[in-house]
């Protein structure tokens, strides 16, 4: 039933569950309490930002290593491992007494997740056996997750305006405390490699690197815009390091990313899918927040409990999900979930300055969530259909790296399209007009999410695993003729 029954599989979920949940959190908590931050600890209004970047930067640059490290040393291992890093940093943010300290602290906090999120997930993929009850544990996985996203913006406008914008970074520290309590009480160790293989470091600084400058490069667009030759120098040293390391894992024998996982139509699939439905999904966050806010003049606790209707909604979504997908395929949830997000999404971009929570939030609300979670749950399933256990930890890691660069992408990109079409303009009628633009947008972007999803993911399930490398070096690792 299991692949190792020397853990407890419903302890394996709960702690697996709880890793993703933090990590959603926190990214949504802090961003509602950006103000305060910079009333309490003096930032410059250019540096903010690096609050919320530098966590980005460290996240998405070191998933694909810690990706991989979980293969090598032991998914429980940088479970553990990255999780205490986060809860330490996350109490040194609480504590920062001066700006270059909670940047520290933050940068610290995507390092400790870069590590947990793909071992998270590599847990649970080696742990149930594919089919219905991974499916369900999945279901869970993602629910929880999506949740916790949702629930950071209620989470973050509380606790800012009634407790301190320091318990913000302080509320991790008890969650992390309880994922950890759960490690010894039934998470395997799991067994360790067949065959002793080295971390592929040229792999790990060139995918890191490009990734990180990736990130950085659009990141900066807030203040340096697309224009920019700075930008555009950033993206192209990002493009060559990447080039580069592609070119370098063709080639050696225990590579970072192996690549013929992207010759698999589930794998390649949904990770270009998670990008796409990822960009929609931080774009309506984002959009949606800044409408109540600047446009409809909603306090920070008031916009945060009016996202409860979202948490529900993307529950609801991942419940429907894990059914239809237990039946069935990821593809029949994962379809028509992004052209339900998609509808949702254009009837926010109807979004009006003399509107209200009732007629212009609600509905769409409810519609675009319960969407969004049709796609979230079974997206995570297919992106590990057919992978090996031993190459869990990588498949796992290239899923979350495409998360997060689609919602960074995505969200900056859309911005600057709701930005160059408000222009200098600051009244509620104009900063409703770029949301709305932003929105519709985000709206197609989902439709391509379900061309993706109808034209590349198979109908249906993989009974056969990911194929192979052919590469002599890789397939002398294999211990296979060449």
């Amino acid at each position: 039933m299991y692949r190792n029954s020397r853990g407890q599989p419903g302890v394996v979920l709960a702690a697996a569950a709880v890793a993703p949940f933090v990590f959603a959190l926190d990214m949504s908590v802090v961003n509602v309490a950006l103000p305060a931050i910079r009333t309490a600890l003096g930032f410059a209004p250019l540096d903010l930002s690096w609050v919320v970047h530098v966590y980005a930067l460290t996240l998405g640059g070191f998933l694909l290593l810690g990706g991989r490290a979980c293969d090598l040393y032991g998914r429980r291992r940088m479970f553990a491992l990255g999780l205490t890093v986060f809860g330490l940093c996350s109490l040194a943010g609480g504590l920062a007494q001066a700006p270059w300290q909670l940047v520290a602290a933050r940068a610290g906090q995507g390092l400790g997740a870069a590590a947990a999120a793909p071992a998270a997930l590599a847990m649970l993929t080696t742990t149930f056996a594919e089919g219905p009850r991974r499916v369900r544990a999945l279901g869970v996985w993602s629910a929880v997750n999506a949740a916790g996203g949702a629930l950071g913006v209620l989470a973050g406008g509380l606790l800012t305006e009634y407790a301190g914008w320091r318990w913000v970074m302080l509320i991790n520290l008890p969650i992390v405390a309880a994922a950890l309590a759960l490690i010894p009480a039934g998470v395997p160790a799991g067994a360790p490699p067949a065959r002793r293989e080295r971390l592929d470091a040229p792999g790990a600084v060139l995918a890191t690197g490009g990734v990180g400058l990736l990130v950085l490069g659009v990141v900066r667009t807030d203040t340096l815009g697309w224009g920019s030759p700075v930008t555009w120098a950033t993206l192209a040293a990002a493009a060559v390091l990447l080039a580069a390391f592609v070119l370098a894992e063709s080639k050696v024998p225990s590579p970072l990313l192996r690549l013929g996982l992207l010759r698999s139509r589930w794998v390649a699939g949904a990770n270009v899918l998670v990008f796409l439905a990822a960009a929609g999904q931080f774009t309506a966050f984002y959009f949606v927040s800044l409408y109540m806010q600047q446009v409809l003049g909603m306090g920070a606790a008031a916009t945060g409990t009016a996202f409860l209707p979202f948490s529900l909604g993307l529950i609801a979504g991942t419940v429907v999900a894990t059914r239809v997908t237990a039946a069935r395929t990821p593809r029949a949830s994962l379809v028509p979930g992004a052209f339900l997000a998609a509808a949702g999404l254009a009837w926010f971009a109807l979004i009006s300055p003399d509107g209200s929570f009732l007629t212009d939030v609600l509905g769409p609300s409810l519609v675009t969530s319960v969407g969004a979670g049709l796609v979230l749950a079974p997206v995570a399933a297919a992106a590990t259909t057919g992978v090996a256990p031993r190459e869990a930890g990588m498949a796992s890691g290239l899923m979350n790296s495409s998360r997060q660069l689609g919602g960074s992408i995505g969200l900056a990109a859309l911005a600057t399209v709701a930005a160059h079409h408000t222009g200098t303009a600051t009244g509620p009628a104009a900063l409703n007009d770029g949301y709305a633009l932003g929105l519709a947008v985000a709206a197609a972007v989902f439709v391509l999410a379900a061309v993706v999803a109808l034209g590349v993911l198979p109908r249906r399930r993989a009974v056969t695993p990911v194929p192979q490398s052919t590469t002599r070096a890789e397939n002398q690792m294999e211990g296979t003729p060449s």
